[in-house]
């Protein structure tokens, strides 16, 4: 399953963002996480990897899930990205 967000939050995502969205991916343990941007793919599960992205505002990152409780995982990222205010959902 995969989510493709436009990143808003002006500081984009830095430690604090990026340590909610892997701390959320890693309460899924049976699900894969990823983080998909600018032609780089990372695991979620991993702060250095989600900050290697160097994601900025107007950035565009898709969110893959895949294995057990992948709807209930991605949900939940995306719950993170919207309510702390780091994207919105890029149709």
């Amino acid at each position: 399953m995969q989510q493709t967000f436009r990143i808003t939050d002006e500081d984009g995502i830095h430690a604090r963002p990026a340590t909610a969205l892997v701390n959320t991916a890693n309460k899924f343990k049976g699900a894969e996480s990823f983080a998909e941007a600018n032609g780089k793919k990372v695991t979620l599960k991993s702060i250095l990897g989600v900050l290697s992205l160097g994601l900025e505002q107007g950035d565009t990152i898709s969110i893959i899930v895949e294995g057990e409780g992948e709807a209930e995982a991605l949900q939940a990222l995306t719950d993170v990205m919207v309510n702390e205010g780091l994207g919105e959902i890029n149709a």
